[in-house]
Formats: structure tokens, C-alpha cells, sequence
């Protein structure tokens, strides 16, 4: 059966009935139900019947953009095929609108389309989320590496202090600031925006609380995903487990942390203000998610790190 929501807004139901019914081969629609409904009839199961929208549909995936590509939803629901259109919409309301209206508090037509570019529709059989070649993690864990990365007698830390308290003590012939870059120029050309996220552990008495690492909820729940740690770490010896929940918020300087800069295309004008400003000075640098107020996965941030580097040794 398949059912449209009071406020779907893809094709209509004639419309995806007359799709069905002028395929090849033709998906058998049965009579009755309501008009907002339509009853697909599952006829000769041994032959494989109930597989023909599946396999419809990742032909004509396949067809129109080859195996293996990576479609961004938003590229995908401009296609004319009806099939390809059904599915972008049918995709694109139960996974990204929801997730995107929690995560950002805007719908996905109103961030850059590289936010939801960054999750595509992958035309393949491969379900990993990342298909990466080299996916790991440190063998002792992210607090370990940076333990020892920060061991060095060269390397000061000062925990619990804000740079504004330590400006005009600490001398440097070269600065690289990590931190949000309008707030390192006093908001000179007013606030970038961000958001937050608040994080709520739980430790649960059973070995294992989920089947996988990190479960996503696009729909329910005020949390975005649950984060189980085990499957990560690989501490499968433990008889009790620790879940993470994931819960976005609006940034507000002072009550929380900003996570991530907000991918529009009048917040990167702004921020190109800053960038005109960060080129007026000398020996000190930007980087990161907020010094660059670029949306970068881990692995994009370490090389942007590395690439900083080079550029800074060989001036």
C-alpha cells in the first residue's frame, strides 16, 4: 500500500497510479481504498513481483547516472522521469527534510545545496556511510593521541580561559586561531551565525543497546541520532554500554558552544568581510570549522591543518 500524507506535495496519486500501471512490465494496482491511497497487488511472489519497483528503479538509476555515482537529493528531485521523481520526493521527505529542519532549524532548499550534497543518494549496493579505502579509528582512542600529541615541552596548554583574557600576554610570531572568526574581530561586521548541539549520556545496562554504531532519526524524537560507542571503540568486553544523544540547538554566545557555521549564501558574504580583514594581518592565521566557517568533516579539517602548514613553513 502505498499512502500520501495529508501535506505530500510530489506527484499526485492519479499521476503515480498512471506511472505504475504504463510501466514495463506494468505494477498491478488493485481497486478500493481511499483516494489518497493506492493498493499495489502482489501477484506471482515466487517470480519475483514484489522486487519490479525496486528493480525499476535502480535500472533507471543506474541508466541515468551511472553505477556508482552520488546524486545529491536536491539534483535528484529536478528529474522529469515520474519513477526517479517519486523516489527523490519519497527520499527527500522521509530522510532530509525532517533531519534538516532539527539539525539546522531551516528547511534543505533554504541551506546551500552542499549541505545535503554532503549525504547523496549513493547509486550503488555499497550501505557503508563513508566508502572511504582507509577508515579507522586511533588504536587507544582520540583522548590518548591528543594526550601525547600535547606532551611536548615546547607545547603550553591553558584550559578554561578565553583568548580575549590572555591577547596582549602571549607573544607569538605566528598565530593560528582556531575559534569563530567574527568574534576574534569583535563582531566588527556583525555576528556570524551557528549552531549548537547539547549532548545527553546515558549508560545502559546491557551489553548492547543497538545494532550498529550511530542511528540516525530523521522524524522522531527531538534528537538527531544516538551514538553507541562500543561499536566504534571495540570494547565488546564491557557488560554495560554508554549511548550518546545528539540533541541541536540554536548557538547563544555564552550558554553554549558553537558546532557548526550555518551554510548560506548571506552568512558566507558576511564571512567574506572577515576573510578581507584576516588578509590585513600578518602572522596569524584561520582554520577549522569556525576559523574558516566551513562545514568540514574531520578528515577535511586535519588536511586543511596540513595544507595551513605547509603554506606557513615555506613563507
Amino acid at each position: 500500500m502505498i499512502y500520501f500524507e495529508s501535506d505530500w506535495d510530489g506527484p499526485n496519486p492519479g499521476e503515480v497510479r498512471a506511472a505504475l500501471l504504463a510501466g514495463d512490465p506494468a505494477i498491478h494496482v488493485g481497486e478500493g481504498g481511499y483516494g489518497d491511497e493506492i493498493n499495489i497487488v502482489m501477484v506471482n511472489v515466487q517470480s519475483g513481483e514484489e522486487r519490479i519497483i525496486a528493480d525499476r528503479l535502480e535500472e533507471k538509476l543506474i541508466a541515468r547516472f551511472g553505477y556508482g555515482a552520488r546524486v545529491p537529493i536536491l539534483r535528484l528531485r529536478e528529474e522529469e522521469d515520474p519513477d526517479l521523481r517519486f523516489l527523490a520526493d519519497y527520499v527527500y521527505k522521509n530522510v532530509f527534510e525532517g533531519y534538516t529542519l532539527k539539525q539546522w532549524g531551516l528547511r534543505p532548499e533554504e541551506l546551500s545545496p552542499s549541505v545535503t550534497a554532503r549525504v547523496p543518494v549513493l547509486v550503488s549496493h555499497d550501505t557503508r556511510y563513508f566508502q572511504d579505502a582507509y577508515q579507522a579509528m586511533p588504536k587507544e582512542g582520540y583522548t590518548a593521541l591528543f594526550r601525547r600529541m600535547l606532551a611536548h615541552p615546547n607545547i603550553k596548554l591553558l584550559l578554561q580561559a578565553d583568548w580575549k583574557e590572555v591577547e596582549g600576554e602571549v607573544k607569538f610570531a605566528r598565530l593560528v586561531f582556531t575559534g569563530p572568526i567574527d568574534e576574534f574581530f569583535g563582531y566588527l561586521h556583525g555576528p556570524l551565525p551557528y549552531r549548537s548541539l547539547r549532548f545527553r549520556m546515558e549508560l545502559h545496562p546491557g551489553p548492547w543497546a543497538q545494532e550498529v554504531g550511530t542511528v540516525n532519526y530523521p522524524n522522531e524524537h527531538p534528537y538527531t541520532r544516538v551514538t553507541e560507542f562500543k561499536h566504534l571503540t571495540g570494547q565488546d568486553y564491557l557488560p554495560h554500554s554508554t549511548l550518546c544523544y545528539e540533541y541541536p540547538e540554536a548557538y547563544e554566545p555564552g550558554r553554549n558552544e558553537p558546532y557548526y557555521p550555518v551554510p548560506r549564501e548571506e552568512n558566507e558574504e558576511r564571512y567574506r568581510l572577515y576573510l578581507e580583514e584576516a588578509k590585513k594581518l600578518k602572522g596569524v592565521y584561520f582554520a577549522g570549522r569556525l576559523g574558516d566557517y566551513r562545514y568540514y568533516n574531520m578528515d577535511q579539517a586535519v588536511a586543511r591543518a596540513l595544507k595551513l602548514f605547509e603554506e606557513i613553513v615555506h613563507e
